[in-house]
């Protein structure tokens, strides 16, 4: 072969190179219908998976396929979760499939229990709800920070989180763990001393208080009157306690009671405040914040007793003395009757 020849060679296969490199790395090879996509990797995804699972939004499975092995992706899988844009190609979407592991917004709130928060995290997060709750009632993390099968909701403050979509069950409680030492700063704290009250104590009080009222005014003087039985050593006779004993004792916290009846406040349960002295032993719900600090700065007052208002939906009347309670009591039952 002569030089002419082996130029005409060479530049034909320097070209053939680069046409070749820029198809693998450089040609746009990302066909989705939108701009953007977000794309979902399982743990322990093998690289045929995860093919299956992108190829219908390429354009050339062949051209990724080869780009993966030339840069090793193939051999390296993350799990996480990633946005894939209209206009990537290979080796931009490679690169991003590696680092840029974007985080979603959790959110959870006004729940009943861990059972109901583990089902609510797996919906949002790749862990599934049965080892969830074994994780979040696992004795030894709760006892080694201060907390027991029947309080433990009360280590979770209801809010927005931004964790990893792949964050495993054991790291979803340490972080929540970190934003309830976080949310119990020094402030709320020192003001749950001066009312004589653990964390856990106030998160106990404020789930009644939150089951009490939606209505974030009457809050504090709700939180007031229990306060006043607590302070009294009176009974707290919360009927939301009775509702969360009888759905408790049934098994079924899907069943709606919308009334209690005298015959249930005798229910043997040691939620029932109608029957024992004191908080129960955890929450009834999962209290939102306007609730904790409605009892961390609770209304002083001299009400004991409160009873839902017909005239005004939503609100109570309060009362100092037991004889203008059963007074607003009969005003409310009778507005029942009629209805």
């Amino acid at each position: 072969m002569n030089n002419k020849n082996k130029f005409v060679f060479l530049a034909f296969f320097s070209t053939l190179v680069i046409v070749v490199f820029y198809w693998l790395f450089f040609l746009p090879n990302i066909s989705v219908e939108n701009k953007r996509l977000e794309f979902y990797i399982k743990k322990n995804t093998s690289f045929g998976e995860f093919l299956q699972d992108i190829s219908p939004h390429l354009k050339s499975e062949t051209s990724f396929k080869l780009a993966s092995k030339f840069k090793k992706f193939d051999k390296n899988i993350k799990p996480g979760r990633y946005i894939v844009e209209k206009s990537m190609n290979n080796n931009q979407l490679i690169n991003n499939l590696r680092v840029y592991n974007i985080p979603i917004k959790l959110t959870f709130n006004n729940l009943e229990r861990i059972e109901n928060l583990a089902s609510v995290i797996s919906k949002q997060l790749e862990v599934d709800s049965l080892s969830l709750i074994n994780q979040l009632l696992n004795d030894e993390f709760l006892k080694e920070n201060g907390f027991n099968t029947n309080n433990a909701l009360s280590m979770y403050i209801p809010n927005s989180y931004e964790l990893f979509w792949n964050t495993s069950g054991a790291n979803f409680q340490k972080r929540m763990y970190k934003e309830y030492i976080k949310f119990w700063n020094k402030k709320r704290l020192a003001r749950a001393r001066e009312i004589n009250l653990t964390p856990i104590q106030v998160s106990i009080l404020a789930s009644i208080v939150n089951k009490e009222s939606s209505i974030k005014q009457e809050r504090p003087i709700i939180a007031g009157v229990y306060m006043n039985r607590m302070n009294k050593k009176i009974k707290l006779q919360a009927d939301p306690t009775v509702i969360y004993s009888i759905k408790k004792k049934d098994k079924n916290f899907k069943k709606i009671i919308k009334r209690v009846f005298f015959r249930d406040l005798n229910l043997d349960s040691k939620y029932n405040t109608y029957r024992y002295f004191g908080l129960p032993p955890g929450p009834i719900c999962m209290p939102d914040i306007s609730s904790i600090d409605a009892v961390l700065n609770y209304r002083k007052h001299d009400y004991l007793y409160f009873v839902a208002n017909p005239n005004k939906p939503g609100y109570h009347s309060f009362s100092k003395s037991l004889r203008d309670h059963n007074y607003y009591r009969r005003v409310y039952l009778n507005w029942l009757k009629k209805k």
